[in-house]
């Protein structure tokens, strides 16, 4: 067994606005396991790093890749028991691992997670997300995601005024009543604890699903008071970055007691870390959804397969890859408001820099 690794940069077709800031590029790795037998026949996952969110955003990230792939090439069992390597601390790296792992398991066919999904049978429902910008490229995202036949959009709040954005949130009721149209919010931390009360009962006029996130993490005390009182539903989404063990996870959720967790493998320790979150909020009755994290298609891809495993039937927050121009093309679809897997189109991957 080979393990290599390569770096890549995803572009952005537009600057993508948050309440940290606007992004123009988005930096990723991919991990590939192969046999030596075999030559170009690998597993391929996505090492889906986050600079500025991620736990594992620091100067030794590469160094943990060339080293994890030094292991595994030197011994095989590294792959077969990927525990022998702690990546706690690289949730980011083990969710690329996991993936590759699952596709070379599975025949080396971009498909960790084989399911009626990856026959074609089978769509995964998605909410339409209208990123942060001018009132007016607002207002233009939302008619677009609308037409484009989402019945659940989500709302990057924070960044602009709050009267700019409830008046998108007006625009949007004057048609589409919360029977017809769900709306999700998502402030990534924009909001404080002084603010935060107010700003979710002006918005709460208007219907309002949930909000992710509205405080910045690690204020406990402050978000469960923020969960008990506000009148919108309250779903932690940079919240569990960083908490790597079920005990950990057990304690924050009973602190905050929130209505909702969103789940972010390539954030949060991969497939088996999210298992793990999921188990601790089952217990405590807390709902969620998974979501991508600005992954290229190889991420996402897996991301979709393991969701589709779960039987989500609510909307999830799931990309369709057309955020950047260089994506990595692939069988992934958008059909109206569902995500679908084509299995008669084929990957399209570029030349990359392999290296040990």
């Amino acid at each position: 067994m080979k393990a290599s690794y390569a770096h890549y940069t995803l572009h952005f077709r537009q600057p993508a606005g948050t309440s940290r800031g606007v992004l123009t590029d988005k930096e990723t790795y991919f991990l590939k396991l192969e046999d030596e037998d075999m030559p170009g026949v690998f597993g391929l996952g996505e090492c889906a790093v986050f600079r500025g969110l991620s736990a594992d955003d620091v100067p030794t990230y590469e160094d943990k890749l060339r080293e994890l792939c030094a292991n595994i090439s030197a011994d095989k069992e590294t792959v077969s028991s990927p525990k022998r390597i702690d990546l706690h601390e690289f949730p980011s790296i083990r969710f690329g691992l996991e993936t590759a792992i699952n596709d070379f398991a599975n025949g080396c066919r971009r498909q960790p997670f084989p399911s009626d999904f990856t026959e074609g049978m089978s769509a995964i429902p998605i909410n339409g997300l209208v990123w942060m910008g001018t009132k007016e490229e607002m207002l233009r995202r939302i008619d677009d995601k609308i037409k484009a036949g989402f019945t659940t959009i989500k709302l990057k709040v924070g960044a602009i005024d709050t009267e700019s954005e409830l008046d998108l949130v007006r625009h949007i009721r004057k048609v589409f009543p919360p029977e017809a149209l769900t709306i999700r919010l998502d402030a990534n931390g924009g909001f404080t604890p002084d603010n935060a009360l107010q700003k979710l009962s002006d918005f709460a006029r208007y219907g309002i699903h949930s909000i992710e996130q509205p405080i910045k993490q690690g204020q406990w005390e402050a978000m469960r008071r923020i969960c008990s009182e506000s009148p919108i539903d309250i779903a932690l989404d940079e919240e569990l970055i960083g908490i790597h063990t079920p005990e950990r996870m057990g304690e924050m959720l009973d602190a905050v007691r929130p209505k909702y967790i969103i789940l972010k493998p390539s954030l949060i320790g991969g497939f088996s870390g999210s298992q793990d979150w999921i188990m601790q909020a089952a217990r405590r009755d807390i709902g969620g959804w998974v979501t991508s994290a600005l992954e290229s298609n190889v991420g996402l891809n897996a991301i979709a397969q393991w969701t589709a495993q779960l039987g989500a039937r609510m909307p999830q927050g799931l990309g369709t890859g057309a955020l950047f121009t260089n994506n990595i093309g692939s069988p992934l679809e958008q059909v109206g408001e569902v995500l679908r897997f084509n299995p008669a189109k084929t990957w399209q991957l570029p030349e990359l820099d392999w290296r040990q």
